[in-house]
């Protein structure tokens, strides 16, 4: 799960053009908690999800679904 979430944190972060600073910004939260969660060094909690998803516009399942696999030969 650790693997999914960091993931997905940085993704969406970068799609909504924020840096992992201004992502901690939006949470109230200290950079360095951010890049420990986008390198699975954190346990998160589920407050912490809440507040991650509601920074990124997404829901907290979002931040949990495994993103899909793309093949490279696929160009969709």
């Amino acid at each position: 799960m650790r693997a999914i979430l960091a993931e997905n944190v940085r993704v969406f972060r970068k799609e909504n053009g924020l840096s992992q600073e201004e992502l901690a910004d939006r949470c109230e939260l200290h950079r360095t908690y951010i890049g420990s969660v986008e390198r699975e060094e954190r346990n998160v909690s589920l407050s912490t999800l809440e507040v991650l998803s509601q920074a990124l516009g997404i829901s907290v399942a979002e931040l949990l679904t495994p993103r899909a696999e793309h093949d490279p030969k696929d160009p969709h």
